[in-house]
């Protein structure tokens, strides 16, 4: 995987704050949906999801592991 490939969310991460509702619903409407990497942070990839709430793609980003993602286009 590298900057600019097109990959598509698997899964929700584990250990999410199970109090914390708002960051759920973030990572829970990526999942199904593809996006481009934005960057590499350590072992985790940077993605800019803000379009599935209607918002610019910078407003919201979130990190997942490789493992909860799937290559769609390089």
């Amino acid at each position: 995987m590298n900057i600019g490939d097109m990959v598509r969310v698997e899964r929700v991460p584990d250990g999410l704050p199970p109090d914390d509702k708002h960051l759920a619903a973030l990572f829970q409407g990526c999942v199904g949906r593809t996006f481009p990497i934005i960057n590499f942070d350590g072992d985790l990839v940077e993605l800019h999801v803000g379009e599935v709430f209607g918002k610019p793609a910078k407003q919201h980003q979130i990190w997942l592991a490789p493992s909860q993602l799937t290559l769609i286009e390089a």
